[in-house]
């Protein structure tokens, strides 16, 4: 599943192009893709031609457009998800939802939204405004209104944000009696980290996937913090991790972070630390790749 750097990525990508731009026209060529979109707010297409996306703005892993209206294009990417950025007649295979768009910079653009095992998808939603007056997401150079689609709400504020109130985290990590990793997948406690990121922050950090959360001092508690950020500010700047060809830009290019993975995806590998081979062991429903020498549990 794309996780924060892979979607900042794709936000990244999109804004230049979208922002201040006019929604000429919308196809649905699978409604599956709907599945988040609440009929209830009214037809789909008929919620977003004519409007014009304000900006590109990222919470953890989600995505939303806020609109003139004051509603927003809120967008899930789930686990094979794609926004490519086309040429007006380009056809992408797996193309569930296609949204032509005029950009005031770049003229007449399509967005294609591909997505091979439907997991993610897209909904108008209404916005709400943040509990704590900040920017409702991560938007760029520009500063966004401190509003949120309501799908969103329940989510944390991620690491990247410039809203994010480390003592809060830590405060909060701090009274949690499960596992560490388990802690930072809490998309409650702390958004946009899943399970490659996770890993590769509790190798640097040095900390056992199932180390409890509590038991951690609060140095470590705030090194942990720190490595978060650091795993994931240099995934970004790689473009994010592709293993395969469902995770790629806007502009259909793959990210090469793979390359740079200490601990994920290397079982049986000498750790780059000390030279013992990482390990592979089953996690919720999913597995935990780390150094059983470097990251003990203690």
């Amino acid at each position: 599943m794309p996780e924060l750097p892979e979607v900042e990525v794709v936000r990244a990508g999109l804004e230049p192009a979208v922002s201040g731009a006019l929604i000429t026209g919308v196809e649905v060529l699978d409604s599956r893709s709907l599945k988040r979109h609440d009929v209830a707010s009214g037809p789909f297409l008929a919620a977003l031609e004519n409007r014009t996306i304000r900006a590109a703005a990222r919470r953890g892993k989600f995505l939303w457009f806020p609109l003139d209206n004051g509603t927003a294009l809120v967008t899930h990417l789930g686990m094979s998800g794609q926004m490519l950025l086309r040429s007006p007649g380009t056809i992408d295979p797996l193309t569930r939802i296609r949204l032509g768009i005029e950009s005031p910079d770049h003229g007449e653009l399509l967005i294609n939204f591909v997505d091979q095992r439907i997991f993610g998808g897209m909904a108008v939603d209404t916005l709400v405004p943040t509990p704590d007056e900040f920017p409702g997401g991560f938007t760029g150079a520009v500063a966004g209104d401190p509003l949120v689609p309501s799908q969103v709400a329940h989510i944390a504020r991620d690491p990247l944000d410039p809203a994010f109130d480390d003592a809060r985290f830590l405060t909060l990590l701090g009274r949690k009696a499960t596992g560490t990793k388990r802690a930072l997948l809490d998309q409650t406690l702390i958004s946009g980290i899943g399970n490659i990121y996770a890993d590769e922050a509790l190798w640097a950090a040095k900390i056992h996937y199932e180390q409890s959360a509590a038991s951690l001092s609060t140095r470590r508690a705030a090194l942990l913090l720190a490595e978060v950020r650091a795993v994931l500010a240099k995934a970004l700047a790689e473009g994010g991790t592709s293993f395969d060809a469902q995770y790629v830009n806007v502009n259909g290019a793959s990210g090469y972070f793979a390359h740079s993975l200490n601990a994920y995806g290397r079982q049986g590998k000498p750790c780059p630390r000390c030279g013992t081979a990482i390990r592979r062991e089953k996690f919720m429903n999913r597995s935990s790749h780390f150094c059983p020498k470097c990251q003990r549990r203690r």
